[in-house]
């Protein structure tokens, strides 16, 4: 982000890649065309021009976003630079906290056996799928 100018709207697939919400302008397209992403509460298209103070709700699997738009730009930098570009709400981080903790109960819940099956043990395994 070097050479930064000032800019008054940016499509949105655009700036979702550029604060590195997804990794390729396509797939960030395709989030928004498929609802995952809303713009002040409404579905939008790819190619919705944003402007500073616009509100987005990004929904990236079981993750869910609440940001407000604080600058633009339509080329992806740092990803320390990407973050001074949006600003997420308390509401949505403590939102993420709950489920990461959660997911981390539930993992660690979860029986794991000591090792792994031997060669015998793979084959009554298998012999046993086979049955069924």
């Amino acid at each position: 982000m070097a050479r930064c100018t000032v800019m008054e709207k940016v499509r949105l697939d655009k700036w979702l890649w550029a604060a590195r919400f997804f990794k390729t302008r396509s797939l960030a397209a395709k989030a928004v065309s498929g609802g995952h992403v809303h713009v002040n509460g409404q579905r939008v298209k790819p190619a919705r021009l944003i402007q500073i103070g616009d509100s987005l709700e990004i929904r990236k699997g079981e993750l869910s976003f609440s940001v407000e738009v604080l600058g633009l730009h339509d080329r992806r930098g740092p990803a320390s630079q990407a973050r001074l570009l949006y600003e997420e709400s308390a509401a949505s981080m403590a939102r993420r906290e709950e489920l990461r903790a959660e997911r981390r109960l539930i993992t660690a819940a979860a029986a794991r056996p000591d090792r792994r099956p031997d060669k015998r043990e793979r084959r009554k395994i298998r012999e046993f799928i086979k049955k069924q």
